[in-house]
């Protein structure tokens, strides 16, 4: 449940000493700006909070009478949900700007955004607070290649998002990646569909996205099928068979690799 030491230094220096006291929930509300989509499963840290307590102490701002949540609001609604009263809090004056600033790269340290949540949180460092690539990478602890690739990932619109999200195509950085160097919505819907009927791997998406980058004329996709087999128990082999065609029926599949099977057996 607990942090690395991640933004410690970042709000020293932001807002000098933090005053560190306990507050009633009933006294605290939500970040209505907060960056994430979603708060995820919460079960385990609800299960380690009534083991152990609250560990690291939430950060919240005064707002008249009450308190704003800057960061930390996973630990508050686990919180809440076993019934405890107080929280440990570090109390922060700062101004929307800043409190915004400190919960993007309090959420971006966390292990369990997706892909897109941290593209977004990332874009929005360089283009709300003028953060360089160079800027995120030493407040993030990422390398700046990285950050620009997860950066670029941020250019996939909602459309496309939704096919990849439908494939679990959004688990995989490295498609998702190649995706985002294609120019146009269109181009980007054609590769992400491409990927989830035909099961493409990285080195096929490349291809597929080098033929959209180099046509200068009308844009048609490339007459081949690729076929590609990863057995879920064993991560040791996978098969990737190249037809030159663009369609391929399962009967053809089967005599293809019935054919290389019994060539293999000669050579024995």
């Amino acid at each position: 449940m607990r942090h690395d030491t991640h933004f410690v230094d970042f709000i020293t220096k932001k807002a000098g000493a933090p005053l560190v006291r306990m507050i009633n929930l009933v006294k605290i509300d939500p970040n209505p700006r907060q960056a994430r989509s979603e708060l995820g499963n919460i079960d385990e840290l609800m299960a380690s909070i009534k083991s152990k307590g609250v560990l690291e102490p939430i950060i919240v701002r005064p707002r008249a009478s009450r308190y704003e949540i800057i960061a930390g609001e996973r630990r508050f609604i686990a919180s809440k949900n076993i019934g405890l009263e107080e929280l440990p809090c570090i109390e922060m004056n700062v101004n929307d700007n800043e409190a915004m600033e400190i919960s993007l790269i309090e959420n971006l340290q966390r292990k369990d955004l997706d892909v897109f949540e941290e593209a977004d949180g990332l874009k929005a460092l360089m283009t709300t607070y003028g953060f360089s690539h160079a800027q995120i990478s030493e407040k993030i602890g990422k390398g700046r290649s990285t950050i620009t690739e997860i950066i670029n990932i941020s250019r996939i619109p909602l459309s496309v998002r939704k096919i990849c999200q439908s494939a679990s195509i959004d688990k995989n950085r490295s498609l998702l990646i190649e995706i985002s160097k294609l120019e146009t919505e269109a181009e980007m819907k054609i590769v992400a569909e491409d990927i989830k009927e035909r099961g493409l791997k990285r080195e096929d998406t490349r291809d597929l996205t080098k033929f959209f980058k180099g046509k200068e004329t009308e844009k048609k996709k490339p007459k081949y099928y690729v076929f590609n087999y990863s057995p879920k128990d064993d991560r040791s082999y996978s098969i990737r068979i190249e037809f030159k065609k663009e369609t391929v029926s399962r009967q053809e599949i089967v005599r293809v690799i019935e054919d290389l099977l019994a060539k293999l057996k000669m050579r024995v």
